[in-house]
């Protein structure tokens, strides 16, 4: 498999990544993706449950995946006196040290921070919650969906007159993990200077605060609550701005159209694009207010447009013309688009136990490419392999430890 130069970013670096379902591994997929050797220690049995949320003839569910790539897996039994023993060791070896476990989980195992630490002063311990130390309800569960809840998305997302929904990307889990991994890279960058460790701490709701900025910022401004606004934005109003049915009156036959307050000329050249230049100049539609005050005229005029068209050509008129446009594509439309291939952001791999799949690949490209991709890892593969790599056992040691069951079969 031909290498990319983004592969290297972060070669010599080894995380021990106890994280499990989203969140967690997102963060670690992205290290692994940019070089670093990501060894995620599951347990014998089972391992992640992600491996098994709706797998298909028994074997490791795409969910897992997909947040999984480029990984070494490797079996300890965390309850047992020299699986615990064997995590230590690997924590000596290691630069960066991940959880995601229910609150308590890690301490109760003996692998707090402050163990852990205490073993290696300079690893970069972090640690993903649902909620953080001294809120409220820092001791509750969270997914992303909870999180969501809890940090203001769903409050902002719906029709004005609708009830909150969640959005469909999963930003409380994802948008956690890559907060957490920057912080991580930043703590790494650090440590090369002053040779300092670090404990990052990172709420799942907190994090959700970030990706609302835009709506606190209203809320700042007006005195209320941010609005739902349906396909507009909770920020400002500038009809036309949404979504337009286009022909083929499919559930996903939509294009957004956006005109912006801070361009005029946005609104000018879809006159001239729908072929209503007449109305250039027409103090009915002339300014942001005017259209306000005359919104249902004006996305009945663009819709009667985009109706005539499918998404991709209005897409490629609109967009042609100077004026922000963008079909609405679909998961299937998106595996299928040809270009992500051509450019390696979506590549096909080849999992021993799944066969080929397809997915996407961390979307940087460096020098013209982006990381190489490398399936997710069967259960325990790696065992044999990280314990002779990172502490130098034999093969007779590993045999061992696979019999007494202190890495599982």
């Amino acid at each position: 498999m031909e290498s990319s130069p983004g592969d290297n970013c972060l070669t010599g670096i080894r995380v021990l990544d106890l994280t499990q379902f989203e969140a967690g591994p997102s963060c670690t997929e992205a290290m692994a993706w940019l070089g670093a050797e990501v060894v995620k220690v599951e347990n014998p049995g089972a391992g992640d449950p992600g491996r098994s949320i709706n797998p298909k003839g028994g074997k490791d569910a795409h969910y897992f995946l997909q947040y999984n790539a480029n990984k070494k897996s490797v079996t300890v039994n965390l309850k047992s006196p020299r699986g615990l023993e064997i995590v230590k060791d690997l924590v000596k070896k290691a630069d960066v040290f991940i959880e995601n476990f229910a609150p308590g989980a890690v301490e109760r195992l003996g692998l707090g921070a402050d163990v852990v630490r205490a073993i290696n002063p300079s690893i970069i311990y972090a640690q993903v919650k649902g909620f953080g130390a001294g809120s409220p309800f820092e001791k509750n569960l969270a997914f992303d969906m909870i999180a969501q809840a809890c940090g203001g998305p769903m409050s902002i997302t719906g029709e004005p007159d609708g009830p909150p929904l969640k959005p469909g990307p999963t930003i409380g889990d994802t948008g956690t993990g890559m907060l957490t991994c920057i912080s991580i890279l930043a703590a790494l960058l650090r440590r090369t200077r002053t040779g300092q460790g670090e404990h990052i701490q990172i709420a799942m709701q907190d994090a959700m605060l970030q990706y609302t900025r835009g709506a606190f910022a209203a809320t700042t401004t007006r005195g209320e609550p941010a609005k739902r606004a349906g396909s507009g934005s909770v920020m400002s109003r500038n009809p036309p701005m949404g979504l337009y049915p286009t022909k083929g009156g499919g559930p996903n036959d939509y294009v957004y159209v956006y005109t912006s307050r801070a361009n005029p000329e946005h609104w000018r050249r879809l006159l001239g694009v729908i072929g209503r230049e007449e109305l250039i100049g027409d103090p009915r539609f002339e300014t942001s207010d005017a259209r306000i005050e005359n919104e249902a005229e004006v996305n009945e005029m663009v819709a009667i447009w985009t109706r005539k068209h499918d998404k991709h050509e209005a897409m490629r008129i609109i967009g042609g013309a100077g004026i922000p446009a963008g079909a609405v594509l679909d998961t299937q439309e998106l595996l299928n688009e040809p270009s992500f291939a051509e450019r390696g952001i979506m590549q096909t791999v080849q999992h021993p136990g799944i066969g080929p799949y397809k997915m996407t690949t961390w979307p940087a490209r460096f020098s013209g490419k982006p990381p190489t991709l490398r399936p997710a890892p069967l259960l325990g593969a790696n065992n044999e392999d990280v314990l002779a790599s990172w502490l130098g056992m034999d093969r007779d040691a590993v045999g061992t430890l696979r019999t007494d069951g202190v890495i599982g079969k």
